[in-house]
């Protein structure tokens, strides 16, 4: 029987009623039980991701080993396998996010990904570890716009910063957890491989990446028997918003609003590159000018990205909402804006910084104020987008800052160093020279984006 809801283009849904379920998929009353448990197993996905992202990370030695290639052949692995395929697929998963079953999407790559981990372990030439990491960065990259999508439509717009602030905690906990989840792995792996000699055919390495991978098989299919596709609402009213748009109807709807998209994408680009910079060198630069052991370094640093990262990430919903109750309409932008400023003076401080600790504590402020604005910038995005379009958006905004955080923020230090200081030592001055021009770019763009968002708002349904 023809469900009388698919005639209706909008209807009003009472949030304290439960959830109505509709034909694969359910109605999900903003800020109920239901939506916070969805939030919870897609931020568990996104740090799914990144554990699988990161386990070849661990690797590299044995990998180099065992396939006899270079560090140059490795690192094409790592970087330009992964975010090339990434890159080129984000645009497609943002179109098939508005378009289609988004549940049945996310299982659908949670099980590629994991398979490709899988296959990495298979490889036994440079040409198949390339191929699979392929594989891995292009079904990863349907995570960011999906989830940003089903967040706007399970969450009210006064929760919704707090919503995407909890579920960029994903890759934070994604990166911590693939350090111990895959020492362990890695340990357990060995053990396998001399307690079972059916398994003498495959290195360790290879045995780890297969641990790592098909156990989020299990996760898939608990996300298919737990979760039901929420039906696209308005964030304003939770009115069902069923609107169609073709990908013409989107590139104009964009480009006729293109003086704030415009803005908040170069101004995430900007961001990117200090997320993305910073940390790339911040060790190599303790290690060089401070004479910091390695192993060291890499238990301090990695505990202060993750606790001062969390803390930031927290904090922006909230000083959000303290703006909120203030009158500003624009707060979760006007937040991200403000958050550039105190990033910039951090970076600045790092090689002026006195000792360790000081360089250490210039370090976590500028994690703190880059970690602030991510989810308030994502809350922004999708409060002006209509529902079908939110995969769209979500993944434009994707693409720009891993084009640009990639793209510009590590090689740009790195040339700096190389090629203006000539000194490998002086990779802290590189840092507060870069990071610092890319915090006042990103500043000055999001404070010149807050009239045309708040004119994007008011029209908003």
């Amino acid at each position: 029987m023809k469900n009388p809801t698919q005639d209706i283009p909008t209807q009003t849904v009472d949030s304290a009623e439960p959830a109505l379920s509709i034909p694969n998929r359910i109605r999900v009353a903003h800020d109920s039980k239901l939506a916070w448990y969805i939030l919870a197993v897609l931020t568990l996905t996104y740090s799914l991701a990144y554990i699988d992202r990161q386990i070849l990370n661990l690797l590299v030695e044995p990998i180099k080993h065992s396939l006899a290639i270079s560090d140059t052949q490795l690192s094409l692995v790592q970087g330009l396998a992964f975010i090339a395929a990434y890159l080129v697929a984000s645009p497609l998963f943002g179109r098939l996010v508005d378009l289609t079953n988004r549940r049945n999407l996310l299982v659908v790559c949670i099980c590629l990904w994991c398979v490709f981990t899988a296959l990495c372990g298979r490889a036994d030439t440079f040409e198949g570890l390339f191929i699979a990491r392929l594989g891995v960065g292009a079904s990863e990259a349907c995570v960011f716009p999906l989830a940003l999508s089903v967040i706007a439509d399970c969450f009210s717009a006064k929760k919704m910063a707090r919503a995407m602030s909890f579920f960029v905690l994903g890759p934070m906990l994604g990166g911590g957890l693939s350090l111990v989840a895959g020492g362990f792995v890695i340990q357990f792996a060995h053990t396998l491989h001399q307690q079972f000699p059916i398994l003498a055919q495959f290195q360790t390495w290879q045995l780890a990446f297969v641990l790592v991978g098909l156990p989020g098989i299990l996760f898939a299919l608990l996300v298919l028997a737990t979760v039901r596709e929420p039906v696209r609402s308005s964030v304003k009213s939770e009115r069902v918003d069923e609107r169609h748009f073709t990908t013409r109807d989107s590139a104009d709807w964009l480009w006729q609003r293109r003086g704030f998209y415009v803005r908040i994408l170069l101004g995430v680009g900007m961001l990117a590159i200090v997320v993305l910079g910073m940390p790339a060198w911040m060790p190599t630069y303790l290690i060089r000018a401070h004479g910091m052991p390695p192993a060291v370094v890499g238990f301090r640093f990695g505990l202060l990205v993750v606790g001062f990262g969390i803390a930031g990430a927290l904090s922006g919903p909230w000083i959000a909402r303290h703006l909120e109750r203030r009158g500003y309409t624009d707060a979760p932008l006007r937040t991200a804006a403000f958050a550039m400023i105190p990033m910039m003076l951090c970076c600045a401080a790092i090689p002026f910084a006195p000792g360790t600790t000081g360089a250490l504590a210039a370090a976590a402020g500028t994690v703190f104020f880059f970690s602030l604005p991510t989810g308030c910038m994502s809350a922004a995005l999708q409060l002006v987008a209509p529902s079908r379009m939110r995969g769209t958006v979500g993944a434009i905004y994707s693409f720009v800052a891993q084009l640009i955080g990639f793209g510009a923020g590590p090689t740009l230090i790195a040339m700096l160093t190389d090629h203006v200081f000539g000194n490998p030592k002086m990779v802290g001055q590189s840092i507060a020279i870069v990071c610092p021009i890319a915090s006042v770019l990103a500043a000055w763009l999001l404070f010149t984006a807050l009239p045309h968002y708040r004119r994007l708002l008011a029209e908003a349904i």
